[in-house]
C-alpha cells in the first residue's frame, strides 16, 4: 500500500532505532563510535590478509559503501576489489543494510533480491535498523560468532556502532557520493564524523579486536586505475 512505502522512505532518513544508541555514544560510550580500520575505500582493505588472520566472513553495508545511494550497480572502481572479497571468502560475504532486506523499508523483499540478481552478494533480511538489534540474523547466515567477520560501512552512528557493540571488526569507508543523500543525512553525517575525529584527537583508541590486534596489518595501498 502506498502509506507502507510512504512510511518506509520517511523511516529510512529518521533512525527512531538508532537515536537512543547515538545519544548513549555521545554521552558516554564514546569508544562505539570508532572504527578498527578507516581507509577511504575498500580496495585499500587486504581480504587475504584478514582470511589468513582467521576472518570467517565480511558483512558490507549497501548505500555509499559498495553503490551510491539508491544505486543497485557497484560503483564501477570497487568491482575488481569486491571480485577479490568474493576469491578469498567465497559466499561467505553479505549485505546488511537499512535499505534493501530491511523488513520495514522492503516488506516484500523485491528490493533485496534485486539487488542479489544485479551485484551477486545475498543480501541478509533483517527487522531492525543499524545500530540497534543483535547479530543473531548475520551469525545464523555465516554459521559463525561475529567477532570472526568483518563489518565494513561508511556511518560512524550506524555501521560501526551497531559492529562494535555486537563484536565484529570494524572498518569504515569514506562515502562514495553525497550528491543522492537526503539533506538530514548529510547534517548527521557532519556530526557524526565530527564526534569521531574530536575523541581520536583527544586519544581515544577503538575496542581491541582478539583476532587482529594490530590493525593496520590488513590494510594495504589499492593497484593504480
Amino acid at each position: 500500500m502506498w502509506w507502507k512505502d510512504l512510511r518506509a522512505t520517511l523511516s529510512q532518513r529518521i533512525n527512531v532505532e538508532g537515536i537512543g544508541l547515538s545519544a548513549s555514544v555521545i554521552v558516554k560510550d564514546h569508544h562505539l563510535i570508532l572504527p578498527h580500520v578507516l581507509v577511504p575505500d575498500i580496495r585499500y582493505i587486504d581480504w587475504g590478509e584478514l582470511q589468513r588472520r582467521g576472518f570467517k566472513g565480511v558483512v558490507f553495508d549497501k548505500d555509499n559503501t559498495i553503490t551510491v545511494p539508491y544505486s543497485l550497480t557497484l560503483w564501477g572502481p570497487l568491482v575488481a576489489s569486491i571480485e577479490k572479497c568474493k576469491s578469498v571468502f567465497g559466499n561467505d560475504i553479505a549485505v546488511f543494510s537499512n535499505s534493501a532486506g530491511l523488513f520495514e523499508y522492503d516488506h516484500d523483499g523485491s528490493k533485496a533480491r534485486a539487488l542479489e540478481e544485479a551485484v551477486g552478494i545475498k543480501v541478509i533480511r533483517h527487522r531492525v535498523k543499524k545500530p540497534a538489534g543483535t547479530a543473531e540474523e548475520i551469525e545464523k547466515h555465516f554459521g559463525c560468532k561475529s567477532s570472526q567477520l568483518v563489518m565494513v560501512g561508511d556511518r560512524p552512528f550506524t555501521d560501526i556502532v551497531y559492529g562494535n557493540q555486537n563484536g565484529f571488526l570494524t572498518v569504515l569507508t569514506e562515502p562514495l557520493s553525497l550528491a543522492e543523500e537526503p539533506f538530514i543525512v548529510r547534517q548527521v553525517r557532519k556530526l557524526e564524523m565530527s564526534l569521531m575525529n574530536y575523541w581520536l584527537k583527544r586519544g581515544m583508541k577503538p575496542i581491541s579486536h582478539d583476532i587482529l590486534p594490530d590493525v593496520m596489518e590488513c590494510v594495504k595501498d589499492p593497484p593504480p586505475l
